[in-house]
Order: structure tokens, then C-alpha cells, then sequence
């Protein structure tokens, strides 16, 4: 066996240190970048949603960002303490609604989060159906909310994904974009987007993207 001094042993572990540490900041660094990628649907994914199976995340339509959500929110019919839809935004929320019934996408259920912008969302994409819309205070937003506050937000938020679906419907949740990023860190954008997600058990895929405009390209 071959000796090695004492002061080469401690530089070959020093050594071996840097090395080891150095990989594990790279490994993690990989993991970061490679946290979420957004894809967006194609044709064959829209055709695959009318057979139905799937719950359809939207973001609220466009809003009014001269004015801020207060940071706790007491009564969510105070329209006048939150940011709202503005006139965009309910044109958009409208437009939505009548492309997904052009489009004949079975819905068979909706949820919108308490608050005015989402609750307005949902009444004006689904104004004149017979969908009964149900507001869900696990769909309210996320942004102000402390971390221990969360944690029952998105296990409730999470049962509504993953929650056994009707045959040959999806169930369409009408919330905001921090409630996604906490649950799936992907902060969703445009406004109006509709995040495609496959309950599989107690655990969920997210499919792909349809932001308003490739929506259009698809319902012609």
C-alpha cells in the first residue's frame, strides 16, 4: 500500500470537496431552469378536448392594473378594494364563451374564484347556458396570502383538478395566475389563457396552453 503524506491527503479531500459541491450547484442549478416548460395545444390536443376528460384552468380576462387588489380582502363583493376586468377584458371574457361553444368543448361544470374579475369572467363567457357556475373561495387569489395560508388554498384548489370528471365533459376552473404558480410554478400568461390539465388519480399533467389568439386560430 502506498502512503501519502498527511498535508497531500488534505488537498486531494479539499479537491474532492470543490469537485462534489461544484456538481450538486450544477445538478441544481439544471433542476431550476428546467422547472417548467409552457407548450402550447395544437390542432390535435382542441379535437381531444371536445370528447372531454380534462379540466380547463383559465386566467381571468383582462384587467384594470391602474388599481391593486388591497391586501386583505374582507368582502369579496367589494368590487371597489380589488383590480377588476376592464371594458377589454369583458369583451375578451365574452369572445372566450362564445369560441368554446362554437367550438362545441363540453363543459359540464365551471368554478371562478370569489373575487369581481373572476366572478365577472364567468358570467359573461357563460351568460345564456344552462352551466350551473359556482364560485370556490379555493380559487381566490393567492398573491396576498402568507405561505401557511396557501397550504390549505391549493390542496382544496388541487382537489378540484384532480376530482373524478363527468363522462365526456371537462370541468373548467376560473381563477388567477399566482394560484398556478404556487401550485405548478408556471405564472400564467396572457390574460384569458386556458391551461389544458389531465386528472390522472390523485395527481394531475399539465397538457399544454391555449392563450386567446391561438384559441381564434382554432375555432374559425
Amino acid at each position: 500500500m502506498i502512503s501519502m503524506p498527511s498535508a497531500h491527503k488534505s488537498l486531494v479531500l479539499f479537491c474532492l470537496t470543490i469537485f462534489f459541491s461544484t456538481l450538486s450547484n450544477s445538478s441544481l442549478a439544471q433542476d431550476v431552469k428546467s422547472e417548467f416548460v409552457e407548450r402550447f395545444a395544437d390542432a390535435n390536443l382542441f379535437n381531444e378536448i371536445k370528447k372531454g376528460g380534462y379540466v380547463l384552468y383559465m386566467r381571468h380576462g383582462t384587467t384594470d392594473n391602474s388599481r391593486a387588489d388591497q391586501v386583505h380582502i374582507e368582502n369579496f363583493n367589494d368590487c371597489d378594494s380589488q383590480r377588476i376586468l376592464n371594458d377589454e377584458g369583458r369583451k375578451l371574457a365574452s369572445r372566450i364563451g362564445q369560441l368554446l361553444r362554437k367550438a362545441e368543448i363540453p363543459i359540464a361544470e365551471v368554478f371562478f374564484g370569489p373575487m369581481c374579475r373572476t366572478r365577472e369572467t364567468a358570467e359573461l363567457a357563460f351568460q345564456g347556458t344552462q352551466i350551473h357556475l359556482r364560485s370556490h373561495r379555493a380559487l381566490a387569489s393567492s398573491a396576498n396570502l402568507t405561505s401557511a395560508e396557501k397550504v390549505q388554498m391549493l390542496r382544496e384548489m388541487k382537489q378540484l383538478i384532480t376530482k373524478p370528471l363527468a363522462d365526456k365533459t371537462n370541468r373548467m376552473l376560473i381563477s388567477h395566475a399566482p394560484n398556478l404558480a404556487d401550485l405548478m410554478k408556471y405564472f400564467v400568461k396572457p390574460e384569458g389563457t386556458i391551461v389544458v390539465l389531465k386528472p390522472q388519480g390523485e395527481q394531475f399533467e399539465y397538457v399544454a396552453s391555449i392563450p386567446p389568439k391561438l384559441l381564434e386560430q382554432f375555432v374559425k
